[in-house]
């Protein structure tokens, strides 16, 4: 068994984007530069957009963190992405999500300008992306490609069960892999909570990629020998023999299932280190387009 070591190969390429930002400096061009809106106090998107800000600094980007209060009206965010948009210092920007529940998120992401849309969820980079046409890749589903390549995992005339169809993992994964790529090639069946004879269906696999969100769900007796598990999930359970009082486990049952795998990801440490790691190379994509 294989482990998928997402934290060595984010740090990988943030090494190697940290490289070429440095030519491009000497070149005379400018630091690409990332900003970020959140939000509210939620403290999962507080710690992953801290994240992304230190990630900024370490590769030599510039970055810009905009903090709005729980009760920020549509109209006010609207204003602030009009305002990133014309704003000819900033390469890309995200809106981080979840959103307050006052304001629409779909609304929100349509304001953004495509050009600087690094999370890659506006529709018109979503259907470049399924036209299989340059331009940016939803983050994790962007880092599964590059794990999965930096590994040498063969997509090609393969089975892939996608578990979960979310418009951020599941959806695009599913697209991505059945293209003519490198990482790709592959026969693909998505799954979801309305699939019949799920077990059946992942036995079949070779590659499976769980972003169903229920932790633990995939375990060992619906996996068959040598397969390829993509852990995306990431859940806190309770758990009084740690220190913090929880542990995190992903929707595979890890202990059991990568007893029979060739590959798997670990969580924490697999896809998670990789988006964050894929959104700066999005964002040093936005800022050579607009060089």
């Amino acid at each position: 068994m294989t482990l998928l070591d997402g934290k060595k190969t984010a740090a990988d390429i943030k090494a190697e984007i940290a490289l070429e930002v440095s030519n491009l400096i000497e070149k005379g061009h400018k630091k690409p530069h990332l900003a970020a809106i959140i939000v509210g106090n939620d403290g999962a998107s507080i710690t992953y957009v801290n994240a992304k800000v230190k990630a900024c600094e370490r590769v030599g980007f510039e970055s810009t963190l905009i903090r709005l209060p729980e009760e920020t009206t549509e109209a006010d965010l609207l204003n602030e992405i009009a305002i990133l948009n014309i704003d000819k210092d900033i390469d890309g920007f995200i809106v981080q999500l979840p959103l307050p529940k006052h304001i629409d998120e779909q609304k929100i992401l349509m304001a953004v300008d495509p050009d600087k849309d690094v999370d890659g969820f506006h529709p018109m980079n979503v259907g470049k992306m399924a036209l299989n046409l340059p331009t940016f890749i939803s983050a994790t589903p962007f880092g599964i490609l590059e794990l999965l390549e930096r590994y040498n995992v063969q997509t090609s005339g393969k089975h892939v069960v996608v578990l979960g169809r979310s418009h951020i993992v599941g959806s695009p994964m599913s697209i991505l892999l059945s293209q003519k790529r490198k990482v790709g090639d592959a026969t693909v069946t998505i799954c979801h909570s309305r699939t019949k004879n799920l077990k059946e269906i992942t036995l079949q696999a070779d590659i499976i990629v769980a972003a169903i969100g229920i932790p633990e769900f995939l375990k060992a007796d619906m996996i068959k020998e040598n397969v390829t598990v993509i852990d995306v999930g990431i859940t806190r359970l309770a758990d009084s023999s740690k220190q913090n009082g929880f542990r995190l486990v992903g929707d595979v049952a890890f202990e059991e299932v990568s007893e029979k795998c060739d590959f798997i990801t670990p969580v924490p440490g697999g896809v998670g280190p990789m988006t964050i790691a894929m959104l700066l190379k999005n964002t040093l994509l936005a800022s050579k387009r607009r060089s």
